[in-house]
């Protein structure tokens, strides 16, 4: 199922990194990740809605990794009972429950860069763990990517007058507050 999470993963040498899953099954997931780990190796995954996920990286693609999940027959239940719920909330559109706190930067003012090089100034409304909505004038499609400051970015809702902005990867919590400049 193509589902969307954000997560952080750690490898073998205890290093961690964000992650978002790309497809997920009851027995794999895809990941989109930053480091990529060497067939074989052991995993360990944090997703959001689905907790703690263990298994063996099985190959790298492009975007990240795949891995095999490792579970009892117990836990595999519970997930893929979370999956479909997961599967299901996407299918029939239900409101998507906020997945992090969301807090007005003290210095809106940032710069947007897209895919050409071409830079703008918005006015970012809101940011958290997972993404940011920022006002502009631009007519930007969904999916653009963008880069919002630093943080790569993809524009995946737009609203009367600006955007909500996914980022690739998830920030750390211990660098959202209302002082951070993107």
């Amino acid at each position: 199922m193509k589902v969307v999470l954000l997560g952080r993963y750690m490898l073998p040498n205890r290093m961690e990194y964000p992650c978002q899953s790309i497809d997920i099954s009851p027995g794999g997931v895809h990941l989109a990740a930053p480091v990529k780990p060497a067939p074989g190796e052991r995993i360990i995954v944090y997703l959001e809605h689905l907790g703690r996920i263990e298994g063996i990286a099985v190959r790298t693609t492009m975007e990240g990794f795949a891995m095999t999940i490792t579970a009892t027959s117990r836990k595999r239940e519970k997930f893929t009972a979370q999956l479909t719920w997961l599967a299901n909330r996407e299918e029939l559109g239900l409101p998507e429950d906020r997945r992090h706190e969301r807090v007005v930067p003290r210095n809106p003012r940032s710069i947007i860069t897209l895919d050409d090089g071409a830079q703008h100034v918005v006015r970012v409304i809101d940011i958290s763990l997972s993404g940011a909505a920022f006002s502009c004038e631009l007519d930007l499609p969904m999916n653009t990517p963008v880069r919002i400051g630093a943080t790569l970015a993809k524009v995946v809702r737009r609203f009367d007058g600006g955007y909500a902005a996914e980022f690739r990867f998830p920030l750390s919590a211990d660098l959202l507050d209302e002082n951070l400049e993107l």
